[in-house]
């Protein structure tokens, strides 16, 4: 399996506190990784560091074999890259605009838009809330909706913060099934989570993050 991202060594602290002390990490490309830990063990922090939207002392650091270096990813590079909140932020717009937004961001056209947009509503189950405004919707719609912007943007990489967390029952059911189906596409995914469902997923590998380190479980 080629690498579709990695890095020698990854260190994060916060004042004398180290809590990122990380040897050589790689993500298959094509392949589902979880991340478990103690709340404040740093998996967030991990997530935000790969995604470019926070500091970390890098090196060795490649996606894609091409050598980067943090804080100065070329625009591609970000393109390919997704990182979904645990608690993801929609504009007070409809749901359609928040799907389309990064779309048409990257200056992709009306036309593919709304049938990129339409697909992705598809996807996400969501066809009966594409004009309601984002503040009518539960957590779980948020996060289909989340889920949904982020895949249209198909990306070589999520990083899926606790996508599950604060959910129950269906709504938390129907977060799975789209994260399953990401999966069964062989989409590269870094999964933070708590969620025995997710972790137990079929070809889902797993690490645990303790005391600054990941440990393959």
């Amino acid at each position: 399996m080629s690498a579709l991202l990695s890095l020698g060594q990854l260190h994060k602290s916060f004042g004398a506190r180290k809590l990122l002390d990380l040897g050589p990490f790689a993500i298959g490309a094509g392949a589902a990784y979880v991340i478990t830990g103690d709340n404040g063990s740093g998996k967030t922090t991990l997530l935000r560091i790969l995604a470019g939207l926070e500091p970390g002392e890098i090196a060795g650091f490649e996606f894609c074999g091409v050598p980067l270096i943090h804080g100065r990813l070329p625009e591609q590079v970000r393109h390919d890259i997704v990182y979904v909140h645990q608690h993801p932020y929609l504009f007070h717009t409809t749901v359609a605009h928040n799907i389309g937004y990064g779309l048409a961001a990257r200056g992709i056209s009306g036309a593919e838009r709304r049938n990129l947009v339409r697909e992705a509503i598809a996807w996400a189950g969501v066809d009966h809330l594409r004009d309601v405004p984002t503040a009518k919707l539960s957590g779980g719609e948020k996060q289909r909706v989340a889920l949904a912007r982020a895949k249209v943007l198909k990306p070589r990489l999520f990083l899926l913060d606790e996508p599950t967390a604060n959910l129950d029952g269906e709504a938390r059911a129907q977060a799975i099934a789209l994260i399953r189906q990401l999966v069964a596409d062989n989409s590269s995914l870094l999964i933070a989570c708590h969620d025995r469902e997710l972790i137990e997923l079929p070809g889902m590998r797993r690490f645990h993050l303790e005391n600054g380190k990941l440990v393959e479980a």
